[in-house]
């Protein structure tokens, strides 16, 4: 990915012309609001994306989804994958299994696979520890499946650790660099980011990236510690107290960069 000659730290602020977000465009976005107002080019383009996990591949874990009573959901394509499996592996599961989702978002997604009943869908506000309750009561009584990514699910494989709660993890689908080579010779005046994952890929798609003048704008604290590992800037962070949202940050530079 092409970027032009740096000259002085002041270079930073200088005028916005194009954005690339790294993620899929959206039907309906703020964003759109700042290309108008700001008479700018924002593309879209994800930089990462999810592949199955085949059936051959999946029964070669010994994995039955019908063994187990309790499967924790922890984002939509864990969901979808789960449920794909089941149909590929022609699994049926029982009207009594117990799903534990970490937000609404995603158990309101579950509805699209099961005649949902609040009595068996388990609901956390935001991670696994809103479940704690509900793992306290069952954890004895259920067998846990945890279907996830080659990425693991740390947060929650650590806390079923903690909590000694017995589980399975089964790999469904895997999280990858997409392929970005139409873009080398592109050039952006800022790159958007949303996990180090984008990073990765930045890098594994464009191993001599250097960053030049292309300001980076990055959503957590995660991403930005990718970031500084690259030895990168990031120039535009979100959240933050006065910018809750990347759309609002992006806004706030756009303010004093095109003035």
């Amino acid at each position: 990915m092409a970027s032009s000659t740096k000259t002085n730290t002041t270079e930073k602020c200088k005028a916005v012309k194009t954005i690339l977000i790294s993620q899929p465009k959206p039907e309906r976005s703020p964003y759109y609001h700042l290309e108008q107002k700001y008479n700018i080019q924002i593309d879209w383009r994800p930089f990462i994306h999810v592949e199955a996990v085949s059936e051959k591949e999946f029964r070669k874990l010994r994995i039955k989804t019908d063994d187990f009573t309790a499967i924790i959901f922890t984002s939509k394509n864990s969901i979808e994958h789960f449920f794909r499996l089941c149909e590929e592996t022609r699994v049926k599961m029982s009207m009594q299994t117990k799903y534990f989702c970490l937000t609404e978002a995603i158990a309101n997604y579950l509805q699209k696979f099961i005649i949902y009943r609040k009595r068996k869908v388990l609901v956390g506000k935001r991670n696994v520890a809103d479940l704690h309750d509900y793992f306290m009561k069952h954890k004895d009584n259920e067998k846990f499946l945890l279907p996830c990514s080659n990425l693991g699910a740390k947060d929650v494989v650590n806390y079923l650790n903690e909590q000694k709660i017995e589980f399975t993890e089964a790999m469904m689908y895997r999280t990858v660099a997409s392929d970005l080579s139409d873009l080398e010779d592109v050039t952006y005046d800022v790159l958007v980011f949303f996990s180090p994952l984008g990073i990765e890929s930045l890098y594994e798609n464009f191993p001599s990236f250097k960053q030049n003048d292309t300001r980076l704008a990055v959503f957590g604290n995660s991403t930005r510690k990718a970031v500084e590992e690259r030895g990168l800037d990031t120039n535009i962070q979100a959240p933050t107290p006065e910018t809750p949202s990347m759309s609002m940050a992006l806004e706030a530079y756009l303010k004093v960069s095109n003035d």
